[in-house]
């Protein structure tokens, strides 16, 4: 095993639930259910993601309500701590600082990589700085140029770059479409049997 070793996972769909298909679901607007799942182009996504909010006059506080009832998925934070006592782990996520900081605490303040939202003093949700392009292939890519090797897992269109770029990588709790499309990628759906893939990866 390799103290080289560093494990990337994406947040939402692998350890918590999406934020805004909780979100569509707290405030009743189907709409907001829409994530990259179905969008491969986060920032058309997030465009329309801004016009509904704006639309129906809600704004960061009422994000950070749904947030503060969203536990991790059942298994999550122990996954988590099996894995950080045997190799680093960062979460790459394009998710915004302030979303996702309130998840962190219940998952055991593990290292978030995201993005930041731009919020009115209103509340109003105004735009949002991506930290970088394509931030998760580039993040693994620049981990890789300082010596580091990559692990990566994720169930999303934007979490394949990371995945392919790695020396491992896996999908997991992923759409059948998804799956489909990349028959290479072993996937997996329980916590157990992705922790036992990493370990054999490491």
């Amino acid at each position: 095993m390799s103290d080289m070793n560093i494990v990337c996972l994406d947040m939402e769909g692998v350890l918590v639930p999406e934020i805004w298909i909780a979100f569509a679901e707290a405030t009743g607007i189907p709409e907001l259910k829409k994530t990259t799942r179905d969008e491969p182009d986060y920032d058309k996504l997030m465009k329309y993601r801004l016009d509904i909010l704006k639309q129906h006059n809600l704004g960061l506080k009422e994000i950070q309500e749904t947030i503060a009832k969203i536990d991790p998925m059942p298994g999550a934070k122990e996954f988590l701590d099996k894995l950080r006592k045997i190799t680093q782990v960062i979460i790459l996520s394009d998710t915004f600082t302030q979303f996702g900081m309130p998840l962190m605490e219940k998952l055991g303040w593990p290292t978030l990589f995201c993005n930041t939202l731009e919020v009115a003093e209103n509340g109003e949700i105004t735009g949002y700085r991506m930290r970088v392009e394509k931030s998760k292939y580039s993040t693994v890519k620049v981990l890789q140029s300082v010596g580091f090797e990559t692990i990566a897992a994720g169930d999303s269109h934007n979490d394949l770059g990371m995945i392919k770029a790695s020396k491992a990588g896996f999908l997991f709790k992923s759409t059948e479409q998804i799956k489909k499309d990349n028959p290479d990628i072993q996937a997996f759906e329980e916590y157990e049997e992705l922790l036992e893939a990493i370990k054999k990866a490491l």
